[in-house]
């Protein structure tokens, strides 16, 4: 197995929606803001080879939206979901599984394109299945008032309509084991209802994908909870059991959203778990 960082693009987000009710004067630390209160985000994806598949983990907000759209988030850095692929020698069409931890824009925008005459849109991997969850997917297609502007249809109906898009089973707790693309999920419903966080075995170490469960590092203590969760109590109780196996078991943390911090470790201390160490995705995947 080989495992590769995609960086679909650099955004800008504000600060206080992504902390919540966290104080400025406390986030301000880690996630230090512009003269605007827009903190740096990335839309970090991961790409797993094994075998004979190449699975693709979210792919960020895609290229098809209006300017004005990508005008509220301030794109940044040169990078995106095409030039990160071709850095691997990697095309679309090589892509087999098109894994989404959750169907919000910035998670799985890149999943559809406009076709050729732009006259409308279609699958930007025609190779691959798309997978989420029957829950999701109902949450997502029939949204509540708080999350629509974050669920698109563009984005997500041509999924459906290709004939790709596959479901994954959905376990009794928080925690399915043996996916069939090779690697556990742990699901939470704080951020969006039936987020799938996945845990990759990779040479005897389990790599996290937090997505929203964990944004950045600056996220780690448990009030530090995004405005854009629906559920944010159950987020609270989510990370706290997240976290505690994640320190008990020395988890490797992939950080979607952190444009700064790549991958850390955490650890059980007074306060609660905190950063452990800090790593660079060449640190633990060469």
């Amino acid at each position: 197995m080989n495992l590769y960082p995609v960086n679909a693009g650099n955004i800008k987000l504000d600060g206080g929606a992504m902390f919540g009710v966290v104080p400025k004067t406390l986030w301000n630390r880690t996630n230090p803001a512009d003269a605007n209160n827009m903190i740096d985000i990335a839309t970090r994806c991961l790409l797993i080879e094994d075998g004979k598949r190449l699975i693709l983990i979210d792919n960020g907000m895609g290229s098809k939206q209006s300017d004005k759209f990508y005008g509220y988030y301030h794109p940044w850095g040169d990078f995106s979901l095409d030039t990160s692929l071709k850095t691997y020698g990697f095309h679309h069409d090589d892509i087999t599984d098109v894994f989404m931890t959750h169907l919000h824009f910035d998670h799985c925008g890149g999943s559809i394109q406009w076709n050729k005459d732009k006259t409308g849109y279609e699958p930007a991997f025609k190779n691959a299945h798309f997978w989420s969850n029957k829950d999701h997917w109902e949450w997502a297609t029939k949204p509540n008032r708080r999350e629509r502007a974050s669920f698109l249809k563009e984005n997500i109906m041509p999924m459906e309509e290709s004939g790709q898009l596959k479901f994954t089973s959905l376990p009794k707790d928080n925690l399915l084991n043996n996916f069939e693309l090779g690697f556990d999920i742990f699901y939470a419903n704080g951020h969006t209802d039936k987020q799938m966080i996945p845990l990759i075995n990779y040479k005897g170490k389990t790599i996290a994908f937090m997505a929203d469960l964990l944004p950045t590092a600056g996220h780690l203590p448990l009030p530090y909870v995004m405005g854009y969760d629906t559920r944010p109590l159950l987020t609270l109780d989510e990370k706290e059991k997240f976290l505690n196996l994640a320190a008990e078991q020395n988890f490797y943390l992939f950080l979607e959203h952190d444009a700064h911090n790549e991958i850390i470790t955490v650890q059980k201390t007074e306060k609660g778990v905190r950063l452990k160490d800090v790593y660079t995705t060449q640190d633990i995947f060469n």
